[in-house]
């Protein structure tokens, strides 16, 4: 059966977390956003940590559409050490018992499009009661899944941002409720680490590329993939000079990890890579690796008056503070991506 991780990643991200499975063995976690693309691989690092070091680790996964969910990846119906409870972060039903740990990692950035007022409240307000259940079940260790829209525009003179950035979305963009919401999620999570003494690790996540990444949000990496993949021609919307960069997922979540198990009462790392590319070498880079070599269409003229704009981190505070490091370069990472795909395609 198709895992939504590959199974050589599985083995990477526990030959470099062995630490975080012998402290967090036999622990309890509370986990929103479970089925979306975070979420699920940390779902599959976890039980694979189960099957090989008998970590004995489970899981109660909160999600609106379980049973959607669970028809698609059917190895996790029959998981001892996996539950999944329906309900929205807005309002669901407190679980029984008592937990260790809690990952937080729901609202998808898909949906910001959609409806700002939902997005900015599943933040908020979704994030309080999260809080407040964490502070019912006595959770000890509590994981944040932010966003670097949190700094807002990046400016052309900054080349990575840091965490001491103090920048902000423009108040009076609708589409910033994303970055509005995850900024008040960031305070009340400090707040409540303040209150109530949980330790408490916020993540940053800036863009990230890896199998199971969504090929049909706003997402130009999962846009390109979809349209080699359906052997389309990769057109560009925008003018293509934009600067990202893109961190592998096996690299996120061990960077994930590593920043749960630090005993640092509250810490903020930007999550991403500092590599910048650009749209159209993304474009580029994608239609190599496939070898499909269709042309490559690009909507608008760059405006040669302007700098590019750019949405990349700057991660010296995780490398120097966690000893973490990039461990997929770029290419490898859209490889390992593409074949994961092609491997759904052919079965």
């Amino acid at each position: 059966m198709q895992l939504s991780v590959p199974m050589d990643d599985l083995e990477f991200i526990l030959d470099h977390t062995a630490t975080v499975w012998s402290k967090f063995s036999g622990a309890r976690i509370f986990m929103t956003g479970g089925t979306g693309f975070i979420g699920s691989w940390l779902l599959e690092s976890i039980s694979y940590a189960n099957n090989r070091l008998n970590a004995n680790i489970s899981v109660t996964v909160l999600s609106r559409n379980p049973d959607a969910f669970l028809k698609k990846n059917l190895h996790w119906s029959n998981n001892p050490h996996i539950q999944f409870i329906k309900g929205d972060v807005l309002n669901f039903e407190y679980p029984s018992g008592t937990f260790d740990i809690a990952i937080h990692a729901a609202t998808d950035v898909a949906g910001v499009e959609q409806d700002y007022l939902n997005v900015f409240d599943s933040n908020v307000v979704g994030t309080r009661r999260v809080l407040d259940f964490c502070v019912k079940s006595g959770v000890k260790y509590f994981l944040l899944t932010s966003s670097g829209a949190v700094y807002g525009v990046q400016p052309s003179e900054i080349s990575h941002m840091d965490e001491e950035y103090n920048g902000a979305p423009v108040l009076n963009d609708l589409r910033s409720g994303y970055g509005e919401g995850k900024r008040a999620a960031e305070w009340l999570t400090s707040a409540y680490a303040a209150k109530h003494g949980m330790n408490v690790s916020i993540a940053r996540v800036f863009a990230l590329i890896g199998p199971g990444m969504p090929l049909d949000g706003p997402f130009a990496a999962g846009n390109f993939i979809r349209d080699v993949l359906n052997e389309k021609g990769i057109v560009i919307q925008g003018d293509g000079t934009a600067l990202r960069s893109y961190l592998y997922a096996a690299d996120m979540i061990i960077w994930l990890l590593k920043l749960l198990e630090n005993e640092l009462p509250v810490k903020v790392f930007n999550i991403g890579s500092e590599k910048p590319v650009s749209i159209l070498e993304l474009a580029k880079k994608i239609d190599e690796q496939y070898k499909f070599k269709k042309m490559i269409g690009i909507r608008q003229k760059p405006d040669l008056t302007s700098k590019p704009l750019r949405y990349i981190p700057s991660t010296k505070k995780a490398q120097q503070q966690l000893a973490l490091v990039e461990y997929t370069d770029f290419t490898s990472s859209i490889k390992k991506t593409l074949n994961w795909y092609k491997g759904l395609i052919h079965g």
